[in-house]
């Protein structure tokens, strides 16, 4: 009969740390160019869509190849695949900081994004590996959620930061001294880990996988944005179909690229759901309301720093409130609380104006952050531990798959209802201003493009306005706030059915496996 697992020592809690850093940029670039985007405004004037594709072509990107390149560092070794995601990440980072025009800071995002999705499986399913006691585990994943809240929340903080003592393409560059260290450190901390059974990668699963996520997302993006309907169904159906062909293939594989048979389980269904919501909503709230601190309200990104850290310090202790209130109530029912608090800070956007205090949009994220990082370090506690560790990788881009899908459609769904809001109200409210159109059209395109519309036009009628852009965009804000605490409710609902009778002590690999078979 096999012994109790073996605890971690200090060498491995320090791997940890070690870990952790290039988590932390990972998370960090999916939102570091919120706060960038007025400056990038300025020196490249890009459309709106332009502006959710600079933000969103990362995540996508990350997303779709979370999959494959788990399955690599499986493969060929998850330490190797970590340093050589290092590489790539340093050098894309370079040609971001480059970038003069749109599409070149898009094709930039795209490449971090190759690079991200060979790191980040590594760092997740490295960690169940050096950890295999219950209980040390259930930390170690929560160290591994609040960075991943932080470096999301922490990125508009970063941007604020950086671009005011230097530029928006500092953003990238500060990349680069992380995977540095990260080079030297990781191959002296980390123990290299691989999955026996994986002799080969399944190449043509790879394309099915990467197309049905690029054609759902982008026919959300199109549809929500209210423009080009018959191509955004001709992409949602090429997405369905990829996704169809990709799970009927796995189905049949017997060392399949992702064993969609987890899904199986109910509560591994259920924790992947929740996470993919959970940061869902992270992302909307913090595109919507970072803006309204720096465009409504005017702050600097300094300022704006300022009131977005209790967001950032809210998303670090949620991950370790939530590991220590499982140890007294079932995990569903403080998930279901997290989650239902997020919806609160959604729901307090009614009570927004052009004029509200900075304090207010503050307490807002901060509701959102603490609520959504409890429900997220518990959930991915529960994906990562029904695995057995040589099926690590497995699991781990599960999780980050969702993590990175939640995150795109936050942007997309939220994103595109916030630009799509503000684009029919804000040329409303403009049209008796007595504008040329293209004025028109470029100030309801973005509250950015508004605001530099408005200084071109100046006195009384820039002044009109700027004021009609702000009351729209605030309308725009507290409208999305509305739609993301009812998926919200509806989360909440899901993890409270979906996870019950999960037990924080419970052994899960073994109980998975047993539902399995």
């Amino acid at each position: 009969m096999p012994g109790p697992p073996a605890k971690a020592t200090a060498k491995t809690w320090t791997g940890l740390a070690v870990l952790v850093l290039p988590l932390l940029l990972i998370t960090i670039d999916g939102t570091v160019l919120i706060m960038a985007l007025p400056e990038i405004s300025a020196d490249m004037s890009p459309s709106g869509t332009q502006q959710l594709w600079m933000i969103d072509t990362y995540s996508l990107v990350l997303a779709g190849l979370l999959v494959a390149m788990s399955s690599m560092g499986d493969r060929f070794g998850r330490r190797r695949n970590l340093l050589i995601g290092a590489v790539l990440f340093a050098l894309a980072s370079v040609l971001g900081a480059l970038a003069t025009a749109p599409w070149m800071l898009i094709a930039a995002r795209a490449l971090l994004g190759v690079g991200g999705a060979i790191m980040m499986p590594s760092t997740l399913s490295l960690a169940r590996n050096m950890f295999l006691d219950r209980q040390q585990r259930r930390y170690a994943m929560a160290v591994w959620a609040a960075m991943a809240s932080v470096g999301g929340a922490a990125g508009p903080i970063v941007g604020g930061w950086i671009i005011e003592a230097f530029s928006w393409q500092a953003a990238f560059l500060m990349n680069i001294p992380v995977m540095l260290l990260l080079l030297v450190l990781g191959p002296l901390l980390l123990p290299e880990s691989r999955n026996p059974d994986l002799h080969r990668i399944d190449i043509p699963s790879v394309a099915p996988s990467f197309v049905g996520l690029i054609g759902v997302v982008y026919s959300i993006k199109t549809l929500t944005g209210g423009k080009d309907t018959g191509l955004g169904l001709a992409a949602l159906a090429i997405g369905l179909l990829g996704i169809t062909l990709f799970v009927r293939r796995q189905l049949r594989l017997p060392v399949p690229l992702l064993d969609v048979r987890l899904f199986k389980v109910r509560y591994f269904r259920g924790a992947v759901i929740t996470d993919l919501l959970a940061i869902l909503a992270m992302a909307g709230a913090l595109l919507a309301l970072t803006q309204h601190l720096q465009l409504v309200l005017g702050l600097s990104p300094l300022r704006t720093s300022f009131w977005l850290m209790p967001q950032a310090i809210l998303a670090a202790a949620a991950a370790f409130v939530g590991a220590a209130l499982v140890k007294r109530y079932p995990p569903a029912h403080v998930i279901t609380g997290g989650l239902l608090t997020t919806a609160t800070g959604f729901g307090l956007t009614v009570f927004l104006a052009p004029a509200s205090p900075p304090l207010l949009v503050a307490t807002m994220l901060g509701l959102v952050a603490l609520g959504a990082g409890m429900a997220l370090a518990l959930s991915n506690d529960i994906i990562m531990s029904s695995v057995r560790p040589e099926r690590a990788g497995q699991a781990a881009a599960t999780s980050e798959t969702a993590y990175e899908v939640g995150t795109t459609l936050g942007t997309a769904v939220l994103g595109g209802l916030l630009v799509s809001w503000y684009t029919r109200v804000s040329s409303t409210g403009a049209d008796g201003l007595g504008l040329p159109t293209d004025l028109l059209d470029r100030a309801s395109s973005t509250l950015a493009e508004a605001l530099i519309v408005a200084g071109e036009v100046g006195g009384g009628t820039g002044s009109l306005l700027l004021a009609a852009a702000k009351e729209a965009f605030t309308e725009a804000t507290t409208v999305t706030g509305i739609a993301g605490a009812g998926v919200m409710v509806v989360a909440a609902i899901w993890a409270l059915v979906t996870l019950r009778g999960v037990s924080a002590n419970l052994d899960l690999a073994e109980e998975h496996e047993r539902q399995l078979h």
